[in-house]
């Protein structure tokens, strides 16, 4: 299996750290194993508040910043146009970088400037004030002045990437969205690729370590789905690697987040795993369009926008 795509030209390593939910005093010792077993993509956000421990494990990892592939995402409080740069600025001095790979707007949903978590409807912004093509334009200007070599997206679904090709003069090369096999996302799947645009699946294994709060109800284990189980079992392999390895063998990029040295090494063993053609074919047909992370928090009566109107489902 190819464990290389290409992202606007150049070589994107499909599997990744995730650094989501991984906490203080805990994501610079993830990075630093991650980076010793052979990871060489780790995916940040400002929103995480890791970014300055990430950047002390990445400033002494004594890999060539040539090999790495750094991600980061712009959060929701800085869509204005002149937001936009000061925000990756203090990324990459969180980070200790000259430069990101990939900066990507993590959400279509806006902020006022001095919030960081919405919690009543005066907290944001409708994208009829500040719409995504303002905060593109001043992304393509971040990478002129060579702060990052690709922008791109994340959450957005096909009809909100078609708005930005339809205006701009570098196309996204990225979209990262929940991506697992209860939600396949053919669709954007395929949209993606024939525009050109790598796919990158967050959430890969259900995130499973969300707090409580943030999960419905007896919602699916992906790890317990019959499928997964009898196709880890045939293998040898985790379920987590089964699910890996299929998101992989679509071309699509993953970022689990681990900690844990063990997980960090199987999740990484996964990227060479081929599966065969009537293996993908029956983990396909679980498809049933179930998102585990359905932006409940950023939609409702305290927000103007809504799940459909986030997802246009």
């Amino acid at each position: 299996m190819n464990q290389l795509s290409c992202v606007s030209g150049e070589p994107f390593p499909l599997l990744g750290l995730g650094t989501w939910k991984s906490g203080p005093g805990e994501v610079s010792q993830a990075v630093r194993e991650a980076l010793d077993i052979g990871y060489r993509h780790i995916d940040c956000a400002a929103i995480y508040q890791n970014e300055v421990e990430i950047g002390d494990a990445l400033s002494h990892g004594g890999i060539n910043r040539g090999e790495l592939w750094i991600t980061s995402k712009l959060w929701n409080n800085a869509h204005r146009g002149v937001d936009v740069e000061p925000a990756l600025r203090k990324t990459l001095n969180d980070l200790r970088l000259d430069f990101l790979d990939l900066y990507l707007i993590h959400w279509p949903v806006a902020f006022k400037k001095e919030v960081i978590s919405a919690r009543t409807r005066d907290d944001y912004i409708g994208l009829d004030e500040v719409p995504i093509s303002e905060t593109w334009h001043a992304l393509e200007e971040c990478v002129a002045k060579g702060l990052v070599r690709h922008i791109g997206v994340s959450n957005f679904s096909v009809r909100k990437l078609q708005s930005i090709l339809r205006d701009c003069s570098i196309k996204p090369a990225a979209n990262q969205v929940e991506l697992h096999p209860l939600l396949a996302q053919e669709k954007l799947r395929m949209f993606c690729q024939n525009n050109d645009i790598q796919l990158i699946a967050h959430s890969p294994l259900g995130s499973r370590d969300r707090l409580a709060t943030y999960k419905s109800q007896q919602e699916p284990d992906l790890f317990e789905l019959e499928v997964i189980k009898d196709i880890a079992a045939e293998r040898a392999l985790s379920p987590a690697q089964v699910l890996l390895a299929w998101a992989i063998n679509r071309g699509t990029a993953v970022i689990p987040k681990s900690v844990n040295p063990g997980h960090l090494r199987s999740n990484f063993e996964a990227a060479a795993v081929d599966l065969s053609a009537a293996e993908m074919s029956r983990i396909n047909k679980l498809d049933r369009l179930y998102r585990y992370i359905n932006g409940s928090f950023l939609a409702g009566k305290k927000s103007p926008y809504t799940i459909g109107g986030i997802w246009d489902e």
